[in-house]
């Protein structure tokens, strides 16, 4: 019996390709791009010598590319993912890794299997583009979950900012000073919006349209009520900081016991995928006796329909809504 070792070699060379994509990001704007950088990336580029207008007009820029290159074929389907992880490539230069990423596997591919061209040029292509998704796709969650958790602080310390007397303008530029990224920079470009002139409502409802978080339109909205009614927004925030630590405690409980479900799915959904590229490697010609029968085909599909069938209904039993 002999063991194919194309299967991991495939597997290595697509590992390969998603480090080298995070190497080149962080090579390209320097450790303070990394959301676990103390520094936020704003203050960073201020105290290299660059001008608050200067700052504010990169990172507006970086917050809105993606969305502005929809209209790209295909990368409509990255632009909303790369916005809200914000991806400080613009869409051409994200579009250049790609290609490069894709040039990298076939390289790979040609030196370490014997593939035929059209197979390695089909499949250096879906690892170059299955890497950048895959990348952006996971920065997209944990720049999301990172604004949620500093998002209660950061609150609670506009409230101490307000209690001592302080305006809220300059409540958020304590926040932009004080807490790491994400909520930093973004808080950031919101004090320094705000000191140009735009309503700072406005500024917080558009942050959080552009990340799509709850816990943002409920700050947004708060603001934007004191404002035009008036009352005391430390005492509001105040209760808001305490609505918004339960909720994000509440999804958390909900996360750790749906976790035994959610991996149990995941290994019912791939364990038969896994186990049929097993035997063909193990075994070749396995299914050879039944491979040219007249149901193999339509037992094949079936199969297969209740494949995706199952990756649904684990996915709809473990998606509690709270």
């Amino acid at each position: 019996m002999v063991i194919s070792a194309e299967p991991l070699i495939y597997g290595l060379i697509f590992v390969a390709v998603l480090v080298l994509v995070n190497a080149v990001y962080l090579m390209v704007f320097g450790k303070s791009i990394s959301l676990n950088n103390r520094v936020n990336r704003r203050i960073d580029m201020l105290e290299k010598g660059a001008g608050r207008e200067q700052v504010l007009e990169q990172l507006r820029k970086e917050m809105h590319q993606h969305m502005n290159a929809k209209g790209i074929p295909l990368y409509s389907l990255l632009a909303l993912k790369a916005q809200k992880a914000n991806i400080a490539f613009s869409p051409n230069q994200l579009i250049m890794v790609m290609v490069g990423l894709m040039g990298v596997a076939y390289v790979g591919l040609t030196v370490g299997t014997e593939a035929g061209l059209p197979v390695r040029i089909a499949v250096s292509v879906a690892m170059g583009a299955g890497a950048v998704y895959v990348w952006i796709n996971n920065t997209a969650k944990k720049r999301l979950s990172m604004i949620e958790e500093q998002l209660p602080d950061a609150v609670e310390l506009m409230v101490r900012s307000l209690r001592v007397g302080h305006p809220f303008s300059s409540a958020i530029q304590i926040v932009a000073k004080e807490v790491p990224d994400p909520l930093g920079s973004e808080m950031g470009v919101i004090a320094d919006e705000s000191a140009y002139g735009r309503d700072v409502g406005e500024a917080l409802k558009s942050l959080a349209e552009r990340m799509d978080m709850q816990d943002l339109r409920f700050l947004a909205v708060a603001v934007t009520i004191q404002q035009t009614s008036g009352g005391n927004l430390a005492e509001i925030l105040d209760g808001l900081a305490k609505v918004i630590r339960a909720r994000f405690k509440l999804f958390r409980r909900v996360k750790a016991i749906t976790a035994e479900a959610k991996w149990s799915g995941t290994f019912l959904s791939g364990f038969p995928l896994v186990a049929l590229v097993m035997i063909n490697v193990i075994q070749p010609n396995y299914y050879d006796d039944v491979k040219e029968t007249a149901v193999f085909i339509p037992a094949s599909l079936v199969v297969a329909a209740f494949l995706v069938a199952n990756v649904f209904v684990m996915r709809a039993l473990v998606n509690i809504k709270v």
